[in-house]
């Protein structure tokens, strides 16, 4: 059967996912101490994906999960370092939902991309409610967010919001949801929740659920606290589609982005690895897909390997939207495995091959953290060779057993890898005098450099990369849309804060839950004498910094085109990277 024998317009969408949550931490998954009444129910009543792959961090995720395509292909393969930006070429699910009448709106955590042309706003999304970076108070969010009550950009504008964060997503999302309803137009809500994703923070009564149980930690205490708070919001958002007469014509997906970053120390589910690992319990997590008006209601579990580059594909063909930019995705649709569907082109399972690895670098290395998967065989790293079906903790390594298999995966993996490769130097640049977004601003998060940036906003206010000064030589990547003279404004604390560049600050309160959010970091003084403009590895400009200096404003030409932005302060001994700049034509 097709869609369109059931629905008399186009499903709604709602798709819930959540962040470092991992299969095992879930009680249908038989985690014997957390409580998640809600999801478990909802999985009872979906076709569930128990062999499902995405990848071991956020970012890349994310990418694969709106595009199809893999994340080495995306340009997104990292978390920071300006690899996490999705590449202008690609197209998004909300691209396609847009242009084909849906209202497609994001509520939370979105990390490919905070300024133009790679914000929500560029990418589709016709109603946006988020937080910058990968996480609430990494250093581009909004300054002192701490996961209560913080501040959020809103269809363009930065708004104060009141609650705990989660639970603020939600209750826009369910705004959304009921202003569009009104419309009669289908809508495409994108709920991605920054938790359980550390600091861990979170109100206090779902920290006591756990604290003091057997085995626990103060810290799995807290994760837990984080997911049972998502899965009461889940269960009060289900209920409002009751409500309004919507959920039987709304496909409802609730999943996560990668293996446990916290929880797998108590409960993996038999898996090897966590949140960054090659391993299984790095990759596989929870999928579920329920949409009652086309008969998916009832619980059903696909065994089949599926993949995180599935998901586009096959909500175009379950809403019948049409691939209107002619994308050829590298995943495929799994409308015969979840609808047992005749109309859908035969797939052989057993067969098929994906892959998933972790490049926490600034350029891909081959084999790098690498999964290659076929069924239930996994080459891991080019030399070890697991049957998860068999040995599902990937405790005995068969490769000299298997070379067949060894082969097979291996030339798929080698014939992936070179078409991708020529692809990896494409930069994703931020663009600078954009007719649509002017005013550009940059962080510490996206130098391009060796070695990690500041990438929280704990790493700015503790002086992160003044303990060893020496030559700064990170920079931004840029694209200057159209030449002419800009100001380049620098600073070490966010642009308008009005903070004095050398000044100390304050820590901020810590607010509940386990260790502290990066705000209650005090704020060190740096010694810095100079401030230097420097572009494609030339210096432009050098300004003195006093005690009374905020920010510093130089005035310089740019030529249209590509451009390494350099900004840096000096001191004794040394150099440091400018944390925040803003670039915007000279008025």
């Amino acid at each position: 059967m097709t869609a369109s024998l059931w629905a008399t317009q186009q499903p709604n969408i709602v798709l819930i996912i959540t962040d470092d949550q991992g299969y095992g931490d879930l009680g249908y998954t038989g985690n014997p101490v957390i409580q998640t009444p809600e999801i478990d129910k909802l999985i009872k009543e979906s076709v569930f994906l128990e062999d499902y792959h995405v990848g071991p961090t956020c970012s890349p995720t994310r990418c694969s999960l709106l595009t199809g395509h893999w994340t080495d292909r995306t340009g997104v393969w990292h978390t920071i370092q300006g690899r996490s930006m999705l590449r202008t070429n690609e197209k998004t699910l909300a691209d396609f939902l847009s242009s084909a009448g849906y209202e497609t709106g994001i509520f939370g955590k979105w990390h490919l991309g905070d300024a133009y042309p790679y914000r929500p706003e560029d990418r589709g999304f016709t109603y946006t409610y988020y937080h910058s970076a990968g996480g609430i108070g990494q250093t581009p969010d909004a300054w002192n967010n701490d996961y209560f009550s913080d501040r959020y950009s809103h269809n363009g504008k930065l708004v104060q919001a009141e609650g705990y964060t989660t639970d603020v997503f939600f209750d826009e999302a369910s705004k959304f949801v009921k202003n569009t309803a009104e419309t009669g137009k289908p809508f495409f809500a994108y709920i991605s929740t920054t938790a359980p994703h550390v600091p861990l923070s979170v109100p206090q009564k779902y920290l006591d659920m756990y604290k003091g149980k057997e085995g626990v930690t103060d810290q799995v205490a807290a994760f837990y606290g984080m997911i049972t708070n998502i899965d009461e919001n889940l269960g009060e958002f289900r209920q409002l589609l009751e409500s309004e007469g919507l959920a039987d014509d709304t496909i409802f997906i609730y999943t996560t982005d990668n293996g446990s970053a916290t929880g797998a120390s108590f409960y993996n589910a038999n898996m090897q690895g966590k949140k960054s690992s090659e391993y299984e319990g790095g990759h596989r997590v929870p999928f579920s897909i329920r949409w009652p008006k086309y008969g998916m209601d009832k619980h059903k579990t696909i065994t089949e390997l599926t993949h995180m580059t599935d998901i586009v594909p096959t909500l175009l063909d379950l809403a019948e939207v049409e691939n209107s930019f002619g994308v050829e995705f590298d995943g495929v649709t799994l409308e015969s495995l979840i609808s047992e569907s005749s109309d859908s082109p035969e797939i052989d399972w057993k067969n098929r091959i994906v892959f998933s690895d972790n490049q926490r670098v600034v350029d891909p290395v081959k084999w790098k953290g690498t999964s290659v998967m076929s069924d239930k065989w996994r080459l891991v790293n080019e030399n070890e060779l697991y049957h998860v079906g068999h040995d599902p903790g990937q405790e005995v390594n068969v490769y000299e057993d298997f070379p067949k298999v060894v082969k097979r995966l291996t030339e798929w993996y080698d014939k992936t890898w070179a078409e991708l490769e020529p692809t990896f130097n494409q930069t994703t640049e931020v663009s600078i005098g954009a007719t649509e977004s002017p005013v550009t601003n940059f962080n510490a998060h996206d130098w391009i450099q060796k070695g990690y940036p500041a990438w929280n906003q704990a790493m700015v206010r503790e002086a992160y990369g003044i303990e060893k000064p020496g030559e700064f030589t990170g920079y931004w990547a840029t694209n200057v849309a159209n030449e002419g003279e800009y100001e380049i404004i620098i600073s070490r604390w966010p642009v308008g804060s009005g903070l004095k560049i050398t000044q100390s600050i304050p820590a901020q309160p810590i607010v509940p839950g386990v260790g502290k959010n990066y705000s209650a970091a005090e704020g060190k003084a740096i010694p810095i004498t100079k401030a230097v403009l420097k572009i494609d590895g030339k210096i432009i400009e050098e300004q003195d910094v006093t005690a009374d200096t905020t920010t510093i404003t130089f005035k310089t030409t740019l030529t249209k085109g590509s451009h390494q932005l350099s900004p840096y302060f000096r001191l004794e001994g040394g150099e440091v990277g400018a944390y925040y700049c803003r670039t915007q034509p000279v008025k």
